[in-house]
């Protein structure tokens, strides 16, 4: 089996944007967020997040629930043998029935032997699953811009913001224990080189 690869940070640090460049250069990805939307439809997420980030018993019981889940499916795609003879189709199409978001984007000739593959997973650390992979990137950025993000881009009150992250673990603890970090504090460019870095990083660990 490839190398067990997963994507982890900060709420508000750019995992899905990165996770949309590493496609565009011929990762597949798996998102843990898109399963869990998969599992709880939206009115509830939205009830659930108004709970969750200020009650602690009440998050709890809803990881227990929803996080054995997430993992097994995880592990499903991992252990999916990737169809070669089209780079276009996703190598989670057995499971389209769940509608799991997905995607393996052309070949881009930076890939060229075996496939990457990568699961997002912004509580990997939280959900004591790091043991589970060989390779573990961690999207940073400092705590002021992941508060101004989530104040202008999500509509959150500061206040809102600071809950959240205090939910999680601090991210410069999850960069500690990653073995490629990613600082995303400047450009949707810069943001973009560091994933063609990332993923020539990942090509030369595989070879």
């Amino acid at each position: 089996m490839p190398l067990k690869i997963a994507v982890t940070g900060g709420i508000a640090c750019g995992k899905s944007l990165f996770a949309k460049f590493l496609r565009e250069l011929g990762v597949q990805t798996l998102d843990a967020d898109d399963i869990v939307h998969e599992l709880i439809p939206a009115d509830e997420r939205r009830r659930l997040a108004q709970i969750v980030f200020s009650d602690p018993v009440a998050r709890k019981a809803l990881e227990e629930r929803i996080h054995p889940l997430v993992k097994d499916r995880v592990e499903r795609w991992f252990h999916e043998e990737v169809d070669a003879r089209d780079s276009r189709t996703s190598s989670v199409s057995r499971l389209s029935s769940q509608s799991i978001k997905s995607q393996e984007a052309n070949d881009s000739g930076l890939l060229r032997a075996q496939a990457i593959r990568v699961a997002i997973i912004p509580l990997l650390f939280e959900c004591n699953w790091d043991a589970d992979y060989d390779i573990i990137i961690c999207i940073s950025s400092s705590t002021e811009e992941q508060i101004r993000r989530m104040v202008e881009t999500r509509g959150l009150t500061r206040e809102a913001a600071e809950a959240r992250l205090s939910a999680q673990l601090p991210v410069s603890e999850k960069a500690a224990r990653s073995q490629y970090v990613v600082v995303n504090d400047s450009t949707v460019e810069h943001l973009h080189e560091e994933a063609e870095r990332c993923v020539e990083w990942l090509r030369s660990r595989q070879s």
